[in-house]
């Protein structure tokens, strides 16, 4: 593969590991807010002993879950893309 090429290639990598880690910060800090209010959710179901208490707490609790399998997606893609540029980095390098 051409060196341009393989330059190019490393930067498109880069920018989309930028972008993936601006959004994982943005997730972790999403990720903390669902999980406090599916824990204050929890607690007033306790307290409160009603369906409707109990159906917003399981509501809750099911954010804070897609929320974790998306940060798990997101982390997933950048281990995909920092093992991508590290071939990249080893052709470019002639490793």
């Amino acid at each position: 593969m051409a060196a341009w090429l393989v330059e190019r290639r490393l930067t498109q990598v880069s920018q989309r590991l930028v972008a993936l880690r601006q959004e994982l910060a943005v997730i972790d800090e999403q990720l903390d807010h669902f999980v406090s209010d599916a824990d204050d959710q929890a607690i007033r179901a306790l307290v409160s002993e009603t369906p409707g208490a109990a159906f917003e707490a399981n509501d809750a609790a099911k954010h804070a879950d897609a929320m974790r399998r998306h940060r798990a997606h997101v982390v997933g893609k950048i281990a995909e893309l920092e093992q991508r540029q590290d071939e990249l980095l080893d052709r470019l390098t002639g490793g």
